[in-house]
């Protein structure tokens, strides 16, 4: 309905209870709320049918509606000050009651913060977390793919959810609807407008234990999404790197205001006092080989500092697989990660 938006949707659920009870309550009475022009535009019940698209859309597989009211509706985003009044899920809804972690950042990413958020993403959602963000390039699809290697994911987006913004996120996005779920509040057939980024961090923030900033120039939207997230409650991390970047510029500001400054996974699961006990080892053949996988690699390591570079001049592994052991090792209490870009094996 023209004119109706979030903040009016609130109130009249706040002072009614559900949709049916206000819209059958007295002009009079709805006036108070929302307005003498409102409460005349409003109709009087409940239309017995809706766009036949969004029936269409509602009869397929793995296609939600959650309003506020519905026990589905996650707890931690209910409770902050503007709270979508619905949303729209397309995959696991139970997921958005799960403990989860945002991961954000730029969109012209650095391949370092690609890596680092993608196995930051990987080694946290082994951890059991689920990891949040927005499906934008660089960084937030990084943690999306890090997320998805590890455990699951859900992408808050900023278009209706038969779209899929940036198109080349079209692949990621069907994996996201099948291992995970896509979120927005907006209606179905909504295209990618520049306010609507700003409103859809609020929902990644909400949904989330805490926010990990990962590369951020000083006009990035990562930067509100870290805003939002200190106001609504939640931690904040940041990963430092070089004073020469302008993509480590926003994380430092962070940094500076009081986010957490992070270098290795335990820093945020120690400030998120998150309690993880490993799954015990799997009996499978594919379990056995990432186990015999990694006490080669620390075998390799030897019992000094070594770089990265060096690791993977001694392995033959790709950065990114070898980022992943060695955040799984951290957890595991295995290996340290070090000031300088330094990893040591602990025994």
């Amino acid at each position: 309905m023209p004119g109706l938006g979030v903040k009016s949707v609130q109130r009249l659920l706040e002072a009614f209870g559900d949709p049916c009870a206000a819209l059958a309550a007295p002009r009079a009475l709805l006036a108070r709320v929302v307005g003498a022009e409102l409460a005349a535009a409003l109709p009087h019940t409940v239309k017995p049918t809706a766009h036949r698209a969004m029936l269409d859309w509602l009869a397929q597989p793995g296609n939600h509606f959650l309003p506020i009211t519905d026990p589905r509706y996650p707890a931690r985003l209910r409770d902050i000050a503007d709270a979508p009044p619905w949303l729209y899920v397309k995959g696991e809804p139970d997921l958005l009651g799960t403990p989860m972690l945002a991961i954000v950042g730029s969109r012209h990413a650095t391949a370092q913060g690609r890596r680092d958020a993608a196995a930051f993403a990987r080694s946290l959602a082994e951890a059991g977390l689920t990891i949040v963000s927005g499906l934008a390039s660089g960084i937030d699809t990084a943690a999306h793919e890090g997320a998805l290697a590890g455990g699951k994911s859900v992408a808050v987006v900023a278009t209706g959810l038969d779209r899929v913004y940036p198109a080349s996120n079209r692949e990621l996005a069907h994996r996201l609807a099948d291992q995970g779920a896509l979120v927005s509040e907006l209606p179905l057939g909504t295209p990618p407008r520049p306010g609507q980024f700003p409103r859809r961090n609020r929902i990644i923030s909400g949904l989330a234990l805490g926010v990990l900033v990962v590369e951020a120039t000083l006009d990035s939207g990562s930067l509100i999404t870290a805003r939002l997230a200190a106001e609504q409650g939640r931690e904040v991390f940041a990963l430092p790197g070089s004073i020469h970047s302008p993509l480590s510029k926003g994380c430092h500001r962070l940094i500076r205001e009081g986010a957490k400054l992070v270098e290795c996974v335990e820093d945020v699961l120690e400030e998120l006092r998150w309690q993880w006990t490993p799954p015990a080892a799997n009996p499978s053949s594919d379990g056995n080989t990432a186990d015999a996988h990694r006490q080669r690699l620390l075998e390799l390591m030897g019992p000094d500092p070594v770089p990265l570079d060096r690791l993977v001049e001694r392995s033959g592994l790709t950065v990114e697989d070898l980022s992943a052991m060695l955040l799984a090792l951290e957890l595991d209490g295995r290996v340290a990660c070090l000031p300088g870009g330094l990893y040591q094996r602990l025994y």
